[in-house]
């Protein structure tokens, strides 16, 4: 570690900083609302850090605790608000109406009761590779999800890792993907979505499989031990008569998928705001006939969205705080300089700052500037260094505090971190991590 660390105020600040991160996942864990936990675990590290707390206590440019969280908060909620506000109310169309249910009914007839994880996870990860937010995807599966999962009598806390699974593993880092994660390593080392696709198909289908065979032996292992599938007092009542054709059903989701693909290219993520609103439109003129109490529908909707992206944005204020400190700026620079060779310092890198941020386009975004440069230069293939760094973003960024993690278990599916997140985190951290190992070897093997 460098020098600057080792100093008396660079270890307060190092620690300060651990703390905050640790105290953050511990709090999370026990269920404490993020609402709380995210500015007292900023505090820590403001505290340590020398950070002024206050506007009015911090030098000319100099940002102080208070600013720096909300700008984060702000910022998050600004890019991002109609996006969930839209995704919401889409889910719970979809629910109203009818649609997630008789969606679920048909894959439930095509692949069995016992694939309902299967058909969770497929779903997603099709929305997910066809370019849409991964916000919006869990928003989008989860009603499906849920009638999957009691159809099939399931326990319910595993609908967050099948959510999880099929959203930010095999897909969202994959050549090809349109996810941000695997867009970003583009500007800083020319290449293209489908950089290095021959190893990126090995590493996604050795993802799938095994993430697969994990989640099946987790939920028969649930279900031996007698549990099964809980009821909620806000459930929607699962219906068998009076359901649109399945092919009318899926019309709302194809809807996203065509036009979130149809726009990206022109209007970025901005994209998504017309696809979620086209879902929605068509959601409500094509089940019409069928959709119960729209007005509920939205006000819960609506609802869900403010808890969701508060959630979330509240995650990453705390991570604006913790890039203040004077030791992330020196652990960032430590991390980037770590021997092994460019593709295995830079997938350490990546997963270590995503892991501080909880954010794997946060990772990737603060080391990527300073990696770039230095191993393109060493003579490192840049595709194979755009696959492992998109791939290693996906790995430590799914502790317990990142954002998508907390909306997914939290806001959207109503569970609690100790119930649902061992799963998921065994599915978003373990796989991953296993994903980068492989890709390394490839690579190392010359392909």
């Amino acid at each position: 570690m460098p020098a600057s660390v080792t100093g008396g105020r660079g270890r307060v600040s190092l620690l300060g900083l651990l703390l905050g991160l640790a105290l953050l996942v511990v709090m999370t864990m026990r269920g404490a609302s993020l609402f709380i936990a995210t500015p007292l675990c900023a505090l820590v590290v403001a505290l340590t850090s020398g950070l002024p707390l206050l506007p009015p206590l911090a030098a000319e440019g100099q940002t102080d605790l208070i600013s720096g969280y909300m700008s984060g908060f702000t910022r998050f909620i600004k890019d991002f608000f109609f996006i969930f506000l839209l995704g919401a109310v889409f889910g719970k169309l979809m629910e109203a109406s009818g649609a997630a249910d008789s969606v679920a009914q048909w894959i439930t007839r095509q692949l069995g009761v016992g694939h309902a994880a299967l058909a969770v996870v497929l779903a997603c990860a099709a929305l997910t590779y066809g370019g849409v937010s991964l916000f919006v995807v869990a928003f989008s599966v989860y009603p499906m999800a849920v009638a999957l999962f009691r159809q099939a009598n399931l326990p319910r806390r595993f609908i967050p890792a099948a959510l999880g699974f099929g959203s930010v593993t095999f897909t969202m880092t994959s050549a090809g993907s349109p996810e941000i994660q695997n867009w970003i390593p583009m500007q800083y080392l020319g290449t293209t979505p489908m950089a290095a696709w021959q190893a990126s198909l090995i590493v996604a289908l050795a993802m799938a499989v095994s993430g697969h065979f994990w989640l099946s032996w987790m939920l028969k292992r649930a279900v031996a031990a007698g549990e099964r599938f809980e009821g909620r007092d806000n459930d929607p009542v699962p219906r068998e008569t009076g359901l649109p054709h399945p092919l009318l059903a899926a019309v709302p989701l194809v809807a996203v998928l065509v036009v979130s693909n149809w726009l990206q290219k022109d209007l970025g993520k901005s994209a998504l705001i017309l696809a979620m609103l086209a879902g929605c439109l068509s959601a409500a003129a094509l089940m019409f006939r069928t959709l119960k109490q729209p007005g509920e529908a939205l006000s819960e909707g609506g609802l869900g969205a403010l808890i969701a992206i508060g959630n979330t944005a509240a995650v990453v204020g705390f991570g604006d705080v913790a890039k203040l400190a004077p030791a992330f700026a020196v652990a960032v620079d430590w991390v980037t300089h770590l021997p092994g060779g460019g593709l295995l310092a830079a997938g350490l890198a990546v997963a270590v700052i995503a892991a501080m941020t909880g954010s794997a386009s946060g990772g990737q975004v603060i080391a990527l500037p300073i990696l770039a440069p230095i191993f393109l230069a060493q003579g490192v293939n840049p595709d194979q260094l755009h696959r492992v760094v998109a791939i290693s973003s996906g790995s430590l960024d799914s502790l317990p505090h990142n954002g998508y993690v907390v909306t997914t278990i939290r806001a959207i599916c109503g569970e609690t971190h100790a119930r649902a997140y061992w799963a998921m985190g065994a599915l978003t951290v373990v796989v991953p991590l296993g994903g980068v190992a492989l890709v390394l070897l490839l690579f190392a093997l010359g392909l």
